[in-house]
């Protein structure tokens, strides 16, 4: 099982549509692929499910708002229990055998990150801070242990555009990062000061597990790599992306904090605009040679070689 968070500081990156047909794009290949929606706005979530059925059928008892609210997170129900199994999407791996499975979104998930701030905040001794700090930080990793997830050959979490607590937990339950971007000013200023403070987050998680007594078992180290930067809406001419979308990719390529991938996927409307109407990502929906459907094809599987490799240094 690998663990991938996908985020960027920044929103409107096409984080939500890359996570989703990834997710469907590897599932298709008979993999046993788990999505778990972090993003208050619940986008992934609607991506697979309509706004009237998360209401009716996930919204109360379903989701991970659930997990997280409560005097700790996992204390009143186990995370394994809000798992969901998207009938629609699913009807299209009945020949491979593969499988995707959901922990949808809440959006009042937005409300969690102060109480965790505040829980974080409670400690009176450093010993005290120092475990708080562990259990609050580490709690998705352990969560994520428990033998439900072990079937899983793929999970991909989709995060806020912060980096919040509810971020930092997905961060450390990780075991890669993955940063889609557009090839624009805004999209790519944060990405240098989000390599560093993921770098700073793993620093310091570890640096209090060693000082743990009870790290050895209860808390582990981790060491959470970047899979690379993947350029999302990008615009083509003459079958190369255009002169300025080119000078961006090429300026994050140059500064080396984060590899950046060789797969880019392109903008198109006609196949992301009705993202989530009709339960189905669009790299299953449209023909196999349609240049969505080459693209994402092509970045799974260099993706998928990435975490392969990563999982075995």
């Amino acid at each position: 099982m690998q663990v991938v968070a996908v985020m960027n500081y920044k929103g409107g990156v096409g984080k939500t549509t890359l996570t989703a047909n990834l997710g469907a794009e590897v599932a298709s290949r008979g993999h046993r692929v788990l999505l778990i929606d972090l993003d208050p706005q619940a986008n992934l979530t609607f991506s697979f499910y309509s706004v009237d059925q998360w209401r009716e059928d996930l919204r109360k008892d379903s989701t991970i708002m659930r997990w997280y609210e409560g005097e700790m997170p996992g204390r009143d129900v186990d995370l394994h229990q809000l798992i969901v199994t998207p009938q629609l999407v699913n009807q299209e791996f009945a020949e491979s055998g593969g499988r995707l499975d959901l922990i949808p979104s809440h959006l009042k998930l937005i409300d969690i990150d102060l109480r965790l701030a505040a829980r974080l905040g409670a400690g009176t001794t450093l010993a005290e801070s120092k475990r708080k700090f562990l259990d609050l930080h580490g709690c998705l990793a352990r969560a994520l242990r428990h033998e439900a997830f072990q079937e899983y050959d793929l999970i991909l979490i989709d995060c806020a555009p912060n980096f919040g607590l509810v971020t930092k937990t997905a961060i450390v339950a990780s075991d890669h990062v993955l940063v889609p971007a557009k090839a624009d000013y805004l999209s790519t200023l944060g990405i240098q000061y989000l390599a560093h403070n993921c770098d700073e987050l793993v620093a310091e998680y570890n640096d209090f597990v060693n000082y743990s007594a009870a790290g050895s078992d209860v808390d582990r180290a981790i060491s959470t790599r970047f899979v690379g930067v993947v350029f999302t809406m990008v615009r083509f001419h003459a079958k190369k992306p255009i002169g300025t979308q080119r000078y961006y990719i090429e300026e994050v390529r140059l500064n080396g904090d984060i590899p950046v991938l060789t797969g880019v996927i392109r903008d198109s409307p006609r196949h992301f605009g009705d993202a989530g109407e009709n339960g189905v990502p669009a790299v299953l929906r449209a023909p196999v040679t349609d240049d969505v459907v080459v693209e994402f094809r092509s970045l799974a599987t260099e993706i998928l070689d990435a975490v392969t490799k990563g999982a075995t240094r």
